[in-house]
């Protein structure tokens, strides 16, 4: 589901008479932020369709990726908890209980009781599972790829850098919208 619910973007013209309006509206801004959601929709529709011809979505695939990234940083096969899965992937517990049971069902993970607390259980890729995410990368690598071919080096390296600012400042609010102080009204 796209996160902007606008295919046709505003032309600047509009944002610039709209300014006039509300005086909050910064149209260089606006245009860029517009412009980043409805990106960000396409890209993850182009990942979205690439990840569906292996049967898979992107929630399940993030616990798989999680799974895997952890065995290539460790050197080894190193369970995770339902919850260190659900704070790499950036999802909540429950969901990622929802996802660890279907990749279960499907004999792509194994859960098993934790080494050190028998409330706890751990989460392992098995064969089956590194066999799928091993199947899913090659194709998943050239999507990315050809999705950012229209940029050479430097401009990707830029594009990584003006993100990341904005990934900062985005990480500079809080989540929660009680925490935020509404706008004063105009009058």
């Amino acid at each position: 589901m796209p996160h902007l619910m606008l295919k046709d973007l505003p032309r600047y013209e509009c944002l610039l008479d709209a300014a006039r309006e509300f005086p909050d509206l910064d149209p260089s801004a606006t245009e860029a932020f517009l412009h980043l959601l409805r990106t960000g929709d396409e890209a993850f529709r182009v990942a979205e369709v690439q990840l569906a011809e292996h049967d898979i979505t992107h929630g399940r695939f993030g616990v798989l990726m999680a799974l895997w990234g952890n065995c290539q940083r460790e050197g080894r096969e190193v369970p995770l908890s339902p919850a260190e899965i659900a704070d790499r992937t950036g999802v909540t517990r429950a969901t990622v209980t929802g996802l660890i049971d279907t990749l279960e069902r499907a004999g792509l993970v194994a859960r098993t009781p934790h080494s050190d607390d028998r409330r706890m259980t751990s989460v392992a890729l098995t064969p089956r599972g590194e066999v799928v995410v091993k199947n899913i990368l090659p194709a998943h690598f050239r999507q990315m790829a050809w999705l950012m071919s229209p940029l050479d080096e430097a401009e990707r390296k830029t594009l990584v850098a003006l993100l990341t600012k904005v990934l900062g400042r985005a990480a500079e609010r809080p989540a929660i919208t009680d925490e935020l102080e509404p706008a004063a009204p105009r009058t």
